[in-house]
């Protein structure tokens, strides 16, 4: 923790603008909805696939087409459109900013097209280096479903870019409530064609999933036809603009490659591991990723237009910069701490309440709690890490987070191997539990990037960062909490594990809000008056 201390400058104090409060909470509003729709769908498909070798191979397939959606996805374009098209905003440019979006739409269009159809040619070739592990049938299906997912991942760049322009609107809830439709429509799937055998299941799970993606893109193109006035799809606008962010573009399409890379490592790791080893790293990363989108991902995408929209003389820049990113940072770790303790100490309560259903036994639970235990080495470090990276990004400056991503990396991949495939060995564990050395190696090398990020943004702009009195106090409130909670499920009867769930989770949340209001600690006290508040109580 002494990584993340220093003590931060008195804007720290300072809450930024009330609309940036406003705006985290409607990302994190559709972040919620979509993920618990991304939940039901998880546990529908536990329900019928479980940890089978069909499993291993949808998981397998879902990852190379998903590839193309996070390099040309929300990452990408959040880096390197976002801060262009924002800034025009606020110039009041309103023509020129139409014209870039409909200039990058088409570099879009045409860019992915291409990626999707030789996605769908290669893809025999591209389980050989994803899946090495994977033989005769598996591999066949794992081919097939490639084959099919791959236009949907297209569509979901297209969705990616209807959000740019939404969030730099300010229109956030609708862009990130889209994906509601797309686990909804495999949802559907799954439960209409249940009957058929596992393997006529997963393709036609796999079809619902292209005709989801149609649904989520169409949801959000008439309000963003109606904010640009019209869109033209054009390759002749040469505008320094639309240069901009061409040149800010591939550094971060290749820092999010480099990234992509270590997710692939793991999963080429995880296909030399016993059956199920694939899937339940898929299932443990469902619920590993909820925190990082609900609460890295909504302050950072609220943050990041208002922060590239910041005009004035570098010294006033750096000011906002510094008054954002430091309440951020204390926003983001009051809500993952306790997700983190909730993980370790309640987390079979989780994964049996979202997964325990069908061909998902108990054993599985264990399986999934201990991966994701794992998982939770780097979850602090990986949400604070997306602030930070918006902060490089608002600046303009999108090289250096490449470097350090590719520092993280090699660090995963060098680490990650020797946790998963000698080193059980070498201890005497089962082999499939290499899987946990996996994301525990990855989350070692996020704290460093981590470390990296802080202290080159700390040379540009000043003082950020989080103090060790409000990182003692969010940890101790988490920890009793927890320690109430777990208490309490040694004392209960046999109860269903959704409601075992909601009662022994819900004693967590009290105890860690009340705890946290006893403090004193104003994020607490300003969540408590700002819900009211945005339902309309107040």
């Amino acid at each position: 923790m002494s990584k993340l201390s220093d003590n931060v400058t008195a804007t720290t104090a300072n809450a930024p603008p009330a609309s940036s409060k406003r705006f985290a909470f409607l990302v994190a509003a559709g972040i919620f909805l979509s993920r618990v729709a991304g939940l039901v769908r998880d546990r529908v498909f536990a329900h019928y696939f479980g940890n089978s070798a069909v499993a291993d191979a949808f998981r397998a397939a879902f990852r190379i087409p998903n590839l193309l959606q996070n390099l040309f996805g929300e990452g990408v374009l959040s880096a390197s459109f976002i801060p262009v098209y924002a800034r025009l905003l606020a110039s009041q440019d309103k023509e020129e900013a139409r014209k870039t979006a409909g200039a990058v739409a088409a570099l879009l269009v045409l860019s992915t097209s291409l990626l999707v159809l030789l996605g769908v040619l290669t893809a025999p070739w591209l389980i050989d280096a994803i899946a090495p592990g994977f033989h005769g049938e598996k591999r066949e299906l794992t081919i097939r479903l490639v084959r099919i997912l791959f236009p949907g991942a297209g569509l979901l760049v297209a969705s990616a870019w209807c959000l740019g322009v939404l969030n730099s609107h300010r229109k956030f809830f609708l862009s990130y409530t889209a994906p509601v439709l797309w686990n909804l429509a495999m949802i559907v799937g799954m439960i209409a064609f249940g009957r058929h055998t596992q393997n006529s299941l997963v393709v036609l799970t796999a079809w619902t999933s292209v005709v989801g993606s149609a649904l989520q893109v169409a949801v959000q193109l008439p309000t963003v036809f109606k904010l640009l006035g019209g869109l033209r799809l054009s390759l002749a606008h040469p505008s320094e603009n639309v240069r901009t962010v061409i040149r800010n573009f591939f550094p971060v399409f290749i820092s999010r490659g480099v990234v992509q890379i270590s997710a692939y490592i793991d999963a080429f790791l995880a296909s030399w591991l016993p059956d199920g080893g694939v899937a339940a790293l898929a299932y443990a990363q469902t619920l590993y990723t909820l925190p990082v989108s609900l609460f890295g991902m909504s302050v950072s995408a609220a943050e990041l237009p208002l922060m590239s929209g910041a005009l004035g003389a570098a010294e006033e820049v750096a000011a906002i910069l510094r008054t954002r990113l430091n309440h951020g940072l204390r926003q983001i770790t009051f809500l993952v701490v306790p997700s983190v303790v909730a993980f370790l100490a309640l987390g079979d309560v989780i994964v049996a309440a979202i997964y325990q259903s069908g061909r998902f036994l108990h054993a599985d639970v264990m399986y999934v709690w201990g991966i994701l235990a794992g998982s939770t080495v780097g979850l602090l470090a990986s949400t604070l890490g997306r602030l930070y990276s918006s902060g490089y990004y608002a600046l303009r400056d999108t090289r250096t987070p490449l470097r350090f991503a590719i520092i993280r990396v090699v660090l995963t991949t060098a680490l990650g191997y020797l946790a998963a495939l000698p080193l059980p060995r070498l201890l005497g564990i089962e082999p499939r539990w290499g899987v946990a050395g996996l994301t525990i190696s990855a989350g070692i090398a996020s704290w460093v990037e981590f470390t990296l990020l802080q202290r080159g943004l700390r040379r540009r702009i000043g003082q950020v960062g989080i103090s060790i009195s409000f990182l003692i106090q969010v940890w101790i409130a988490a920890l009793v909490a927890a320690a109430a909670a777990r208490g309490l499920l040694l004392v209960l009867g046999p109860l269903g594990h959704i409601v075992l769930a909601v009662v022994v989770l819900g004693l967590y949340g009290v105890v860690f809000f009340a705890f946290t209001l006893v403090l004193k600690i104003p994020e607490s006290r300003s969540l408590f008056g700002f819900l009211p508040r945005r339902a309309g109580i107040q």
